[in-house]
């Protein structure tokens, strides 16, 4: 007879818990705000349920007011993910080049200020950026008079990259953590340059713990809330402080609605696109990068330094395959199923020796 095969309960019972909490804390407030954007409203009565417009779109897409606090939100933005990049990338390459017990003091003080609420942060950066705060006293000390480091747009980059910093190392290291480190000691010890080796061999293994990162700091600076509106002051807005005024302020609901989710579409369509595009550019090379490809890089870019070192490096190359043609002869002992990638790397070598 025909076999039936049989529902299976456990995934589902087992992740339930976790759906309904996603449906009700995300999807519902989502759809309903959705739901709210198009709704007309009055000054008078507020929203009017069981309307339907697209006043609240045009309104924003129309009014060159918003435009300008879009670019300043995307830009900002960016900025703090490029310089979260720039500085959690080597503080993450640091930290995995780390022993014991430094690397968990390390760890423990990048993911120390988690700890501590962003409102608190925020009130201890107006205070260092504030007039009489300690930068503004030292630039005085010094000679260069009081900054106005406070209520712009420099306070709010400063304090977002230091709340959004641990957001870009965790990544970037944990990509690190399974980083082979033979396959970095092949090419540097075949005299390529630490820059090149970074270059060719650490950053293509690393760039999705830089991808993940970076899509997370973006989404959480373009919709920060706290920061800009403590360290931003009431001049420097950036859309979730206009979405704040707009429910609290304003009472107008359905614009706010509508451009909380104007907000979310340009979120997911930068992040999407910048998403496929690493992964395009990064095709090929984000696969991980084998030990006699890095072997080659270390070659050709010592032949192309110093070609003194021809006879050096081909002796070493000798050497290496002689290792292979040993480890050949054990593979083919304990199984011969591997013997086809043994012989496929010592091919290689023959190659870089020829």
């Amino acid at each position: 007879g025909r076999m039936t095969r049989r529902f299976n309960w456990v995934p589902w019972s087992m992740t339930g818990p976790a759906l309904a909490l996603f449906t009700v804390m995300l999807l519902v407030p989502l759809a309903l705000s959705a739901v709210l954007s198009f709704n007309a409203f009055d000054a008078d009565k507020g929203p009017i349920a069981g309307t339907f417009t697209f006043a609240h779109y045009l309104h924003v897409v129309q009014d060159p007011y918003y435009y300008e606090i879009f670019w300043r939100t995307l830009r900002i933005s960016a900025l703090v993910t490029v310089v979260c990049i720039l500085v959690g990338a080597p503080e993450a390459y640091i930290l995995s080049r780390m022993g014991k017990p430094w690397r968990s003091i390390f760890l423990l003080v990048i993911l120390a200020p988690l700890l501590i609420s962003v409102v608190v942060r925020a009130f201890g950066w107006s205070m260092l950026l504030g007039p009489e705060g300690l930068i503004n006293s030292v630039f005085k000390a010094i000679g260069i008079g009081p900054v106005k480091l406070l209520y712009n747009e420099t306070a709010i980059v400063i304090a977002l990259v230091h709340v959004m910093l641990p957001f870009m190392v965790i990544p970037v290291w944990t990509s690190l953590q399974k980083l082979d480190p033979w396959v970095e000691n092949a090419a540097l010890s075949l005299s390529a340059s630490h820059f090149t080796t970074l270059r060719r061999v650490v950053l293509p293994q690393v760039m999705p713990g830089i991808l993940s990162g970076s899509l997370i700091v973006f989404g959480l600076s373009a919709s920060s809330f706290a920061i800009p509106g403590l360290l931003g002051g009431r001049r420097v807005k950036m859309v979730a402080t206009l979405i704040y005024d707009e429910y609290l302020n304003e009472l107008n609901w359905p614009l706010g609605a509508a451009i909380a989710l104007i907000l979310l579409a340009a979120n997911l369509v930068i992040m999407l696109g910048w998403n496929r595009m690493i992964e395009s550019r990064y095709k090929k090379t984000l696969a991980e990068v084998s030990w006699t490809d890095a072997t080659q890089i270390g070659l050709s870019q010592a032949l192309a330094i110093n070609p003194e070192q021809r006879s050096r490096l081909v002796l070493h190359l000798a050497f290496l395959m002689l290792k292979t043609h040993v480890l050949k002869h054990v593979v083919k002992q304990i199984n011969p199923n591997n013997l086809s990638l043994v012989n496929l790397e010592l091919k290689k070598l023959r190659l870089q020796i020829k």
